[in-house]
């Protein structure tokens, strides 16, 4: 059934049962395999967890204390028993929402499932268990250090990176907004962005392996909750025991002599990293250190707009 997404109807003539009984099955089996596999495969991260996400992101993305993607996914349903419009999103169709946050090789570290599809994604988020523990602080995230190759050994919080949905926090790093970008912040969100696709690419792998999510599933909403939390670990128990993990790669080749652009660049020295907004800025600014810049960001970003 998630493989191919097929009918119950379906499935009834092909196993030759009742479709009642192909229904209380699929019901059973994911809420089981949810329970089994989930502790091992999908466990709350610790403090040592979370270093190694981190270095990870470091070493295929140059996105030095990520933590983590987050971002959110409509699951088309098939519209829920006397719910009204709630679950109508702005899309036009009827949904639950997948609050999810994704490592740096695209596999599940937090879900969150269920939530109404007409909330907007940061409102899922501030709603959701990861939002309110990291309100809490009590996610056991690593302390502040210094950033790699940073000479001014400033402590630097971990944060996780997300879209222009959610609200910038000192734990969240979102983009700058698009209207009246300086050079230094195209940079900036170039550099976020090549961490923040991993959980588009774990949304799209769940959807290419489990093809139930290619059409409106016709279930009741603790079944659908249900199929949606076993699909998750499933993949993260493909992806770890089966998959292909990312390696490191440079995305072009340049000569070392190769230097930074003449365009608009200017370090910021004075910056207070007590606030999102600060901690935006020194990243910023960061990005931009011999050692620390990568060709790309010059090739594909500043070099576009000489």
């Amino acid at each position: 059934y998630l493989a191919t997404g097929g009918s119950f109807r379906a499935l009834a003539h092909y196993f030759v049962r009742g479709e009642r009984t192909i229904g209380m099955t699929v019901a059973e089996t994911t809420e089981a395999i949810w329970t089994c596999l989930h502790p091992e495969w999908l466990p709350v991260p610790d403090t040592n967890a979370w270093k190694n996400i981190s270095a990870r992101y470091q070493q295929l993305w140059s996105l030095p204390h990520c933590l983590g993607s987050i971002d959110g996914k409509h699951i088309r349903i098939k519209k829920f028993g006397n719910t009204g419009s709630r679950n109508f999103n702005y899309k036009g169709y009827f949904s639950v929402q997948l609050m999810a946050c994704a490592d740096a090789d695209g596999c599940f570290v937090t879900i969150d499932v269920g939530d109404l599809g007409r909330n907007s994604d940061g409102g899922v988020f501030r709603s959701s268990r990861l939002g309110r523990w990291l309100q809490a602080d009590g996610l056991n995230l690593p302390p502040p250090e210094p950033l790699p190759l940073d000479e001014n050994e400033h402590s630097f919080p971990y944060y996780f990176s997300a879209d222009e949905a959610f609200p910038l926090k000192t734990y969240i790093m979102r983009p700058y907004p698009r209207s009246s970008l300086t050079d230094k912040q195209r940079v900036f969100n170039f550099r976020l962005s090549l961490g923040r696709k991993t959980v588009e690419c774990a949304f799209g792998m769940l959807t290419s392996k489990f093809r139930v999510f290619e059409t409106p599933i016709g279930c009741s909403e603790k079944t659908v909750i249900s199929i949606i939390k076993c699909a998750c670990v499933l993949h993260n128990y493909i992806r770890k025991t089966e998959g292909k993990m990312y390696t490191p790669r440079n995305d072009v080749n340049i000569d070392e002599d190769t230097h930074m652009p003449n365009v608009n660049l200017e370090i910021n020295r004075n910056v207070n990293l007590t606030t999102a907004k600060g901690m935006r800025d020194y990243l910023s600014d960061y990005f931009l250190k011999p050692g620390v810049a990568i060709p790309p960001q010059w090739l594909r970003i500043v070099g576009s707009i000489e």
